[in-house]
């Protein structure tokens, strides 16, 4: 089953000087997610500071999981703002 997950960074309690640091460790955990097949797609937020990922998992108990290991989310840094399942559309069906 496939979810995206929309996050956001806290920067009312922390300021680029504080994120710095953790962003190569960040994004190399991005990266080892999208090779686990984990993490099919991420996308910078164009609206706030922050990211979109979308994951395939068996539920959102995985996502969550897959979400713990970011430096970012560890440090308390980057905020969960939703996980929404997906279903699939059915307007692409078969015709009949």
């Amino acid at each position: 089953m496939q979810f995206f997950a929309l996050l956001s960074r806290n920067t009312q309690k922390f300021g680029d000087a504080d994120f710095a640091p953790l962003l190569p460790p960040e994004s190399e955990q991005r990266k080892t997610l999208y090779a686990q097949g984990a993490a099919r797609q991420i996308w910078n937020r164009g609206d706030v500071p922050g990211t979109g990922i979308m994951f395939e998992a068996a539920d959102e108990k995985e996502v969550r999981g897959h979400l713990a290991t970011l430096p970012l989310i560890e440090a308390g840094m980057m905020d969960i703002a939703a996980i929404v399942p997906l279903n699939p559309y059915p307007g692409f069906g078969p015709k009949r």
